[in-house]
C-alpha cells in the first residue's frame, strides 16, 4: 500500500467515524425526526454530501450509529461479565450497565430509533437486528452463572435472558423519561440482596460448601 493510499484510507475511516458520532449526537439532541443530513453534518464537521457517499442514506447512517454504540458497549460488557461468577455479581453487572447507558445517553439513541421505526418501513427489523446480539449475550451470561446450579434445568436460560434484556431496557426507558433513577437502583439493590442469599444457599447445598455458581478464575498479572 502506498503512502497516499494509506492516507486516503485513514481519511475515509476518520470521516465515517465523525459522521457516526454526528449521527449519535443528533439523535440525542434533536431526535430521529430532526436528525437530518444537515443536522448530522453540522455536528460531524463534514459536508452533507459525504453522508450519502459513505452510507448511501441518512437512515443507513443512523442504523450504523446504533450498531456502533451496540458494538462498543458489547466489548465493554464482555470485559465486565468476564469477572462475574455469582448471581450477586451478575446483578451488580446489570446495575453497572443501567447506570452507564443512562449516563452516556445510549437509551435516548435507542428510543429515537424505535420511534422512527414506527413510521419508516423496514427500520424496525434493522433495530431488532441490533438488539439480537444482546439477547444472545445475556443468555450466555445466564448460562455461565447457572452452570453448576440444580435450577439450571428448571429455568430456561433463553427465557431468563429475554426477561433480563427487556427488564433493563424497560427500567432505562422509564428512568430516561422521568429522570428518576432512584427507584430502579433500589430495585437492583433488593435483587442483589436476594441473589446473595441464593448464592449462600447454593453454597450450603454443595458437598464442598462451594457456591453453586463458582467464581471464574481471575486472570493472573
Amino acid at each position: 500500500m502506498t503512502e497516499r493510499a494509506g492516507s486516503r484510507e485513514r481519511g475515509t475511516a476518520e470521516t465515517r467515524a465523525a459522521l457516526i458520532e454526528g449521527a449519535i449526537a443528533a439523535l440525542r439532541e434533536v431526535g430521529f425526526a430532526g436528525a437530518s443530513s444537515r443536522q448530522i453534518a453540522q455536528r460531524a464537521g463534514c459536508n452533507q454530501a459525504l453522508i450519502f457517499y459513505h452510507f448511501g442514506s441518512v437512515r443507513d447512517l443512523l442504523v450504523a450509529a446504533l450498531e456502533d454504540i451496540s458494538a462498543r458497549r458489547m466489548t465493554a460488557y464482555h470485559g465486565l461479565l468476564d469477572r462475574t461468577g455469582t448471581l450477586a455479581e451478575l446483578i451488580d453487572a446489570a446495575r453497572t450497565v443501567f447506570v452507564e447507558d443512562l449516563d452516556a445517553g445510549h437509551v435516548t439513541v435507542l428510543v429515537e430509533m424505535i420511534s422512527g421505526a414506527q413510521s419508516v418501513p423496514g427500520l424496525g427489523e434493522q433495530v431488532a437486528a441490533c438488539l439480537a446480539p444482546w439477547r444472545a449475550f445475556a443468555e450466555q451470561a445466564v448460562r455461565d452463572v447457572l452452570a453448576a446450579s440444580p435450577a439450571a434445568s428448571l429455568v430456561p436460560a433463553r427465557d431468563v435472558a429475554h426477561g433480563v434484556v427487556a427488564g433493563i431496557l424497560g427500567l432505562e426507558l422509564l428512568a430516561s423519561l422521568d429522570g428518576d433513577r432512584a427507584s430502579a437502583l433500589a430495585l437492583f439493590d433488593r435483587a442483589r440482596a436476594v441473589a446473595r442469599l441464593l448464592d449462600m444457599f447454593g453454597g450450603l447445598l454443595t458437598p464442598s460448601g462451594g457456591s453453586l455458581c463458582p467464581m471464574k478464575p481471575r486472570p493472573t498479572r
